[in-house]
């Protein structure tokens, strides 16, 4: 069961003020167990892995950006070089803390510092809503697509590939 969170991380904090600003109603959800994983996080809100909208710390040559994309999609690093010019370079863990003020396994689109700028893969369409982490590893927001492109000024890119279906 997800309950809002009582005692929250500060990083969890300042997404649910960002929230409470930019879109009032709706909360972090910190369920009773783990969301670090794409799987854990599947299991812990109740949905399909493709739901959950991990966020990737990711640099291309000087920029760092933040990529969203499906839980079950992988970075396609031919389309990433292609959309961004460079090849892409995963954040190491204490760089990622350091620029988001989340740390790897908790970082979401919304509430961090300094703004970043964040790009949604076409991997997110399939679903209505999708449920990206809102700062610790045991955190998640339910969004509308409308609510994630809004919230973050998102660019939507195809930078990912899906698995192929059975």
């Amino acid at each position: 069961m997800t309950t809002q969170s009582r005692t929250p991380q500060p990083a969890v904090a300042r997404t649910q003020q960002f929230l409470d600003r930019h879109a009032p109603g709706v909360s972090v959800l910190v369920p009773d167990a783990d969301t670090s994983t794409v799987t854990a996080a599947a299991a812990a809100l109740g949905v399909r892995p493709g739901q959950i909208a991990k966020t990737l710390a990711v640099r291309a040559g000087d920029s760092v950006l933040l990529l969203v994309l499906s839980g079950d999609a992988r970075l396609d690093n031919r389309k990433f070089r292609d959309r961004f010019g460079a090849k892409p370079r995963m954040l190491g863990a204490d760089e990622t803390e350091q620029l988001t003020g989340q740390p790897v396994g908790g970082v979401g689109p919304l509430g961090h510092p300094p703004e970043l700028p964040v790009f949604a893969d076409v991997s997110l369409q399939a679903y209505d809503a999708v449920y990206p982490a809102a700062g610790s590893r045991s955190s998640a927001v339910r969004l509308t697509l409308e609510q994630l492109e809004a919230l973050t000024h998102a660019t939507w890119v195809d930078v990912s590939t899906l698995p192929a279906s059975d």
